[in-house]
């Protein structure tokens, strides 16, 4: 039996008021979400631009998601990463040169600084995915233990084990690269700059 264009109308309408009703009223959370996370309300409404579309076409099986804002918060998050990744936007190295101009540091301890912020730049992709989506969220976007929970789904004491490990292999190979250098100096940097 075939379905009249009536009943694909109706189902249609049925489909897009659940969007607005379940989808659409997290809009504003995303959208802060994203904005914290990229610092640029612009790219910002772009992302949940994207994710709102591909949310739109996967309505048909939406309703089978149990928690819809959470999987929009994880969507958001991982088109942020896309957007950081293709902008090759850094923070830490933004911080390291604010760090740089704030104070006055001879031409010897900048290129220093640089080269160690570089290096843990490094370490830090070297790391599992989740524990630099961690780290990046806790340690250079600054999120809390609550934003971080909502945007991976991981629990309070998951986030701090993996974070944790993530902080101790970053330092452990750094000190570890910066012996073998026999440069002492960097100890201090990385104190500072973990």
């Amino acid at each position: 039996m075939k379905t009249s264009k009536n009943e694909n109308k109706t189902k249609e309408h049925m489909v897009a008021k659940d969007f607005k009703t379940n989808v659409l009223p997290v809009s504003k959370k995303l959208l802060r979400f994203a904005t914290h996370f990229l610092h640029d309300e612009d790219e910002a409404r772009d992302v949940v631009q994207d994710v709102f579309l591909k949310l739109w076409q996967r309505k048909e099986t939406l309703e089978e998601i149990e928690n819809i804002e959470a999987f929009a918060m994880r969507m958001t998050r991982n088109r942020c990463l896309d957007v950081i990744r293709a902008n090759k936007t850094v923070p830490i190295d933004e911080d390291t040169d604010r760090r740089l101009k704030a104070k006055t540091i001879d031409v010897h301890s900048k290129v220093e600084l640089g080269e160690s912020a570089r290096q843990i730049k490094k370490l830090i992709g070297q790391l599992p995915e989740l524990q630099q989506n961690i780290m990046h969220m806790r340690d250079i976007e600054q999120l809390s233990y609550d934003e971080i929970e909502e945007a991976t789904g991981l629990q309070r004491n998951a986030i701090r084990v993996n974070l944790s490990r993530a902080r101790k292999k970053v330092r452990d190979e750094y000190l570890k690269i910066n012996r073998n250098d026999g440069n002492t100096r960097n100890t201090t940097i990385t104190a500072k700059l973990l």
